[in-house]
């Protein structure tokens, strides 16, 4: 892996962290009653569909380095695609 390579992946990380962070912040505020019930639900079924469009595209990069591809073509996609993939 090159330096801008890890560089892409630590930001791609990065910002999972950061949303991963947000959730148990909403999850916190839900339990001091600081937002309702729907607020949560509405905010995390963002944040979800957000962490799995960046959870996508660092699986994308990595299997494009594993082809010997450029791991920069790799693309952010729909999340409308990114949701109806099966586990």
């Amino acid at each position: 892996m090159t330096g801008s390579e890890a560089e892409a992946e630590g930001q791609i990380l990065g910002r999972i962290n950061e949303m991963i962070s947000q959730e148990k912040d909403l999850r916190e505020q839900l339990s001091e009653q600081a937002i309702d019930e729907s607020t949560e639900h509405a905010r995390l079924a963002r944040l979800e569909a957000e962490l799995d469009r960046c959870w996508d595209l660092l699986r994308q990069r990595r299997a494009r380095v594993s082809a010997g591809q450029d791991p920069d073509d790799a693309q952010v996609r729909p999340t409308s695609q990114v949701e109806n993939y099966l586990s």
